[in-house]
């Protein structure tokens, strides 16, 4: 619907993403669902977790700074300005 994913597919970039994205398509990546999954599965979604917690602990420090809510420039700024807050969050984990 809002062509995200095609554009995913079309860059041949993958994203990991959570449960609700199950189906998405190729470029999306999704843990395994139910209870009682086996061993590999299960080190799957842990592996999966591990990379999805940078990126939310990274976009909790955004909203946490209101950084985005103040800000009055270019878009392109606000572009550099996040991946610069990112790359500071992440170097300092």
């Amino acid at each position: 619907q809002h062509g995200i994913i095609d554009a995913l597919a079309a860059a041949g970039l993958k994203c990991w993403a959570d449960k609700a994205y199950q189906g998405a398509g190729r470029p999306v990546r999704v843990p395994f669902r139910g209870r009682h999954l086996k061993q590999w599965k299960r080190r799957h979604n842990t592996t999966h977790a591990k990379i999805r917690c940078l990126g939310e602990q990274a976009m909790a420090t955004l909203k946490g700074w209101r950084l985005l809510r103040k800000l009055r420039c270019s878009t392109n700024r606000i572009t550099a300005i996040v991946q610069a807050v990112l790359v500071l969050h992440h170097a300092s984990a």
